[in-house]
């Protein structure tokens, strides 16, 4: 048995990455990318790999990601971020699982993260297994802003191989998404409903920095690992202070 599957991305400005992704996934059958808005280089890459491009207004990362499944024609999907590559041992071993006669409703896969040129051991990204391959008849995308996750109905796997993330390849990048990522952080708490808090700026981000250089041996990542812990510390507090900022003035502020 041969199931066809898609790729979904989601891209804007992502020149440096994207073609790296794109020869990473040149046996699937469909490539689907949703662009926000790029003004670089990003979408004649795209369109040189034979991409189906859908233009799109910024939707925040899960709702833009469940436009770019909607959009695919195939009912597995293999949702892949521009700066991250599938390896070919994963490839392979996604086909073969493909081929098989009865499977999960989705899989979970392992996704070591490069920080600063260094690929990061320790500090609680050594562990993560995103779902990321599933049938969309049996899976979703959560309707948050950030931090976005596939909700499977069914059973969910998890495959042995790895899909790399090449994020954040120098201190330029880092502090251009630390604001957005505060930015969007401030919007996922509003669509949480979480009363604004001057106090669980510092509280939330002092326990993540513990938890990061500390409870998650990041400390083993050397000096990399220290700001790494720093920096994701620091997107926590500005999270929480420009939260509780946005609505001090209307009395909200505890």
């Amino acid at each position: 048995m041969k199931r066809k599957i898609s790729a979904a991305i989601i891209t804007r400005n992502e020149e440096r990455n994207i073609e790296r992704c794109l020869k990473s996934i040149d046996w699937v059958d469909e490539i689907v990318v949703v662009d926000s808005g790029s003004t670089d280089g990003t979408l004649e890459i795209c369109d040189k790999h034979g991409c189906r491009i859908i233009r799109s207004e910024w939707l925040g990362f899960g709702p833009t990601k469940q436009l770019a499944v909607d959009s695919v024609s195939n009912d597995w999907v293999l949702s892949i971020d521009a700066d991250e590559e599938v390896t070919p041992e994963l490839a392979r071993e996604i086909q073969k699982m493909l081929a098989q006669e009865e499977i999960k409703a989705g899989y979970k896969i392992r996704r070591p993260s490069m920080y600063l040129g260094k690929w990061i051991k320790h500090s609680g990204w050594n562990k993560q297994y995103k779902p990321r391959l599933f049938d969309r008849k049996r899976g979703r995308f959560t309707d948050t802003v950030v931090h976005e996750t596939v909700r499977i109905e069914g059973e969910l796997g998890r495959l042995e191989h790895p899909l790399k993330h090449y994020t954040y390849p120098d201190l330029a990048t880092v502090r251009s998404k630390m604001e957005s990522y505060a930015e969007w952080g401030v919007q996922a708490l509003d669509q949480k409903g979480i009363r604004p808090s001057r106090l669980k700026a510092y509280t939330h981000s002092a326990w993540t920095f513990v938890r990061t250089y500390v409870l998650s041996a990041g400390f083993l990542d050397g000096h990399i690992g220290l700001l790494l812990a720093k920096n994701r510390a620091y997107v926590v507090y500005l999270k929480y202070i420009r939260h509780w900022r946005k609505h001090r003035d209307g009395g909200e502020n505890t």
